[in-house]
């Protein structure tokens, strides 16, 4: 683990390879799984406020879900998660897919096309990473799930190290001086690694 003011960060985020795959998992993380994308608290009331200008983005079934749920409902761990059109394995309500059937993100699409300033909840955009807590520190892990195994063969073919391809909402979460300081804990690991 790597300690960076208030986070613990996991020593396979510096190790592991990793790079979405679109094209070869069709966006599964937005499919499968037995909840929706954990939710901060903050998250809440933004996806309240950009409701109105993502739902022409969703899917008839995704409105329906939000409609009937809301913007989020509580999982079994009693953790906020992104509503499912359905229970069990099914997508999250935001989903929406494009021409070749990828499961991409209808908060991200809005986000895109300029209708509203929030990407999509941070748990999303930080993904194969997760967070929680332990005590005063925020928990920073890899996640390994088989639906990404493309993304893990591809990024051992390019060479891109877990948190360099999440540069950016590590940024957005963390700030640029906490990334370039783990930037700094990979370039010595390297170093001792020599």
């Amino acid at each position: 683990m790597i300690e960076i003011d208030n986070t613990l960060i996991s020593d396979e985020m510096l190790e592991k390879k990793f790079v979405c795959d679109l094209n070869a998992c069709k966006g599964e993380c937005c499919i499968a799984g037995d909840a929706g994308a954990p939710l901060e608290q903050a998250e809440l009331k933004i996806l309240k406020r950009i409701l109105p200008d993502v739902l022409p983005y969703l899917t008839e079934e995704g409105k329906k879900a939000i409609e009937e749920k809301g913007v989020y409902e509580i999982d079994e761990d009693g953790e906020l998660v992104t509503p499912l059109i359905s229970t069990g394995s099914k997508p999250c309500a935001f989903v929406v897919f494009d021409e070749k059937n990828i499961a991409k993100c209808g908060i991200e699409q809005a986000y895109l096309d300029g209708k509203i300033d929030f990407k999509k909840p941070i748990s999303c955009h930080l993904y194969p990473v997760r967070l929680s807590t332990s005590n005063a520190y925020t928990l920073v892990n890899y996640n390994q799930w088989s639906v990404c195994k493309p993304a893990c063969t591809l990024g051992e073919q390019l060479g891109v190290k877990v948190y360099k391809f999440l540069k950016e909402p590590l940024v957005r979460r963390f700030g640029a001086e906490w990334y370039a300081k783990l930037e700094a804990a990979d370039d010595w690991s390297d170093t001792q690694k020599a």
